[in-house]
């Protein structure tokens, strides 16, 4: 049996689950709204504010679709109650961040701009000039969306010059000249 499969997920106060016919899950909670459809073999229960998630044998389909969905529903649950944050860095001699209207402008070493705009479900923070806050409610799109701003200038090894997540360490590499 899965591990992960057959943790119960407990609906918090404030939050709201309803499943309906072919696994169309709805959960509502304070921070907004999430729709997800599942695998329509697994069997998705609540009872008295717990989440089950069970499979109907151990089909290796079966297996791999029983953790993930329990997964995906805990995210749901954690996402309207709580939210997602992810927290990335700029690094840089010059390199700057700043929010003007629904728009994330950044100077990272180009010769221009770069702007990024705000995703529906997505928000962002500039508390500093080299830091950026990612929040929303589905963790897959606060994931994504991260990961496509530290696209727009990766960190590089000799410097460490970039924009990297907060908690990402960067290795460094030596130089030409180190290697004597």
């Amino acid at each position: 049996m899965s591990r992960i499969g057959r943790a119960p997920i407990t609906v918090p106060a404030g939050v709201e689950v309803k499943i309906e016919e072919n696994n169309h899950v709805t959960v509502k909670g304070p921070k907004g709204t999430l729709e997800r459809n599942f695998a329509p073999q697994m069997k998705i229960e609540q009872e008295a504010g717990v989440l089950t998630v069970s499979r109907p044998d151990d089909n290796k389909e079966n297996r791999s679709l029983h953790g993930l969905t329990r997964a995906l529903l805990s995210n749901m649950v954690v996402g309207v109650s709580e939210g997602f944050k992810k927290e990335l860095s700029v690094q840089g001699v010059g390199y700057k961040v700043a929010k003007e209207g629904n728009k994330l402008v950044m100077n990272i070493g180009y010769s221009h701009q770069v702007n990024v705009d705000e995703v529906e479900g997505i928000t962002i923070d500039v508390p500093n000039p080299n830091t950026i806050v990612i929040n929303g409610i589905d963790k897959q799109k606060v994931g994504q969306f991260a990961a496509d701003v530290r696209k727009k200038r990766p960190p590089e090894p000799y410097k460490g010059k970039g924009i990297r997540y907060a908690d990402e360490v960067v290795r460094h590499k030596e130089g030409k000249t180190g290697a004597k």
